[in-house]
């Protein structure tokens, strides 16, 4: 039960919908969005677990306790032998509800789970009936009473799309499939598309990184530039290899975080300042700096049709400092492109996003690599989106693709009241971990 004496009620359990990508697979993706808590069931209720495989899945006989009557049934689907299964999805914080949470027209809060295959195979499936909703793949949860009136509906908030690739020494291949993802985030109506670390190529040596690099006024940006104006959407480019104006002084690059404006011009840039050079057994040594250069300075919130977003790249979540620096300098949104191995990823991602989400009262937005980028490398993926109280609120599957999260700055603001952290800390005492910009 949660003590708190205004605008929130007890936590929701939704639920989600999982659908198989058969042969063709490109990737299964969960949108979870309007993203109430993921609780843990019950004990007297035994959690079902979702049957998809490769080639099929088996919808279940009956809906689960709980759900609608039309989850009961499996739509037609636009590819044959294409099944749907209701699951309950991991446990996650819970999460209070805010009058400002997006709900449905009928006052029901709900995740949306699909596929994203190349534009012209993308699947249209629909679950609930009398919904006015994009073609999604849709599964209501059971309504339940509010205690405050809903200020917008969900469909009004901005939509932002994360990109997860798989980098290889091919930039042309990498371009052709990053632009392939962007086109299907204008097609589904995102604001703001994020790709992420290294997105150009991933090299496998510092000699080929350093021949592979180009200045921001090269052709490679040059065709994202294309891009965004083509799409009309913003771009976040989350660690583009930059041969800076020192590279002929120094010989040694920059991990640039660009971002792009709709009409494909540049409005901020930022130099990754804490560089990877650790040694993890089990994983292939990380020496950024054999190639390149930290960068001098954090960069201020750029505003975006989205909210205000705080520039970082991968290695950086592991400063908070950093993130406090940035949310005390009017961050609603901290993008966190990155490139994780493989032995930190499964015991350090979540938890260091859910972290710099909580500490700082952010969304988080995390566009990753996966999978092997060639015979020296490979990266973890789980590309996701974690809004301020900690919970993922939409989250990539394996392979490449892109899942979809709305941004809720009413949300936001509302959590920050409630738990006016900023205003609680203790500088006399610990001194300002994060001096705010100047």
């Amino acid at each position: 039960m949660w003590d708190w004496s205004q605008g929130l009620h007890q936590p929701r359990t939704p639920r989600s919908s999982c659908i198989d990508s058969g042969p063709s697979r490109v990737g299964l993706l969960r949108v979870l969005r309007a993203s109430p808590a993921l609780q843990t069931p019950p004990p007297s209720r035994r959690r079902s677990r979702c049957s998809c495989r490769r080639d099929r899945c088996s919808p279940p006989s009956s809906p689960p306790a709980g759900l609608p009557a039309c989850a009961a049934q499996p739509p037609p689907c636009v590819t044959s032998g294409l099944g749907v299964t209701a699951h309950s999805p991991r446990a996650s914080a819970s999460r209070p509800l805010f009058g400002s949470d997006p709900a449905d027209g009928f006052g029901c809060p709900f995740m949306l789970g699909f596929i994203i295959r190349p534009p012209h195979q993308f699947l249209s499936l629909l679950l609930c009936p009398g919904l006015r909703i994009p073609p999604l793949s849709v599964l209501c949860a059971q309504p339940r009473p509010r205690t405050m009136a809903v200020s917008s509906s969900s469909w009004e908030l901005p939509l932002v799309a994360v990109c997860q690739v798989t980098s290889t020494p091919d930039k042309q291949q990498n371009f052709k499939t990053c632009a392939e993802l962007v086109r299907e985030a204008a097609r589904l109506g995102a604001c703001l598309a994020f790709l992420p670390e290294a997105f150009d190529f991933i090299a496998r040596d510092p000699a080929e990184t350093l021949r592979l690099s180009e200045p921001l006024d090269g052709n490679l940006l040059g065709e994202y530039t294309q891009l965004a104006r083509e799409c009309g959407l913003w771009l976040s480019l989350g660690g583009f290899h930059e041969r800076g104006q020192d590279w002929e002084q120094t010989q040694k690059i920059y991990n640039c975080h660009v971002l792009l404006n709709s009409k494909g011009s540049v409005v901020a840039t930022y130099r990754k300042t804490h560089l990877c050079d650790v040694e993890i057994p089990g994983q292939e040594p990380m020496r950024e700096s054999n190639s390149t250069l930290p960068g001098p300075s954090l960069e201020s919130p750029v505003s975006t049709p989205a909210g205000k977003v705080g520039l970082a790249i991968c290695y950086d979540m592991r400063f908070p400092e950093l993130s406090l620096a940035l949310a005390q300098a009017g961050a609603e949104i901290l993008t966190y492109p990155s490139a994780f191995g493989s032995i930190t990823g499964p015991a350090h991602w979540e938890v260091l996003l859910r972290a710099r989400a909580i500490e700082t009262q952010c969304y988080v937005v995390a566009a990753a690599q996966y999978g092997c980028h060639h015979e020296k490398r490979a990266s973890y993926g789980h590309s996701m989106v974690v809004d301020p109280w900690g919970t993922v609120v939409a989250r990539c599957s394996e392979g490449p693709g892109l899942c979809l999260a709305r941004i809720d700055l009413n949300y936001l603001r509302q959590l920050r009241q409630h738990l006016p952290v900023f205003q609680h800390r203790r500088p006399d005492l610990y001194g300002n971990l994060g001096h705010p910009l100047s």
